[in-house]
């Protein structure tokens, strides 16, 4: 840091300035993260991991349209968010 600034301020307001700016930034964070998550996309091999099925279940379960599968030229993607969600509580 090259620039050093004096401040006459109390040091409790200080300190609410600094929390302040720090929630700011960490909220700015979790928003970008959680965007980046709901758009995941994984393989056949993650998403049947994910959901503890075997790949045979995986396919089954996309044919029958209970969830959906992405194409990205052959190969099969899943939406992260979108598998979670296709769970049904019991």
């Amino acid at each position: 840091m090259d620039n050093v600034i004096f401040s006459t301020e109390k040091i409790d307001k200080l300190v609410e300035t600094i929390a302040e700016a720090v929630s700011l930034k960490l909220k700015a964070e979790s928003k970008n993260k959680s965007s980046t998550d709901e758009d995941e996309l994984l393989t056949r091999d993650e998403a049947s991991k994910l959901l503890k099925i075997d790949q045979s279940t995986l396919y089954h379960w996309t044919k029958s349209g209970r969830i959906s599968a992405y194409a990205i030229g052959a190969r099969r993607y899943y939406k992260k968010n979108e598998l979670l969600q296709s769970l049904k509580p019991m």
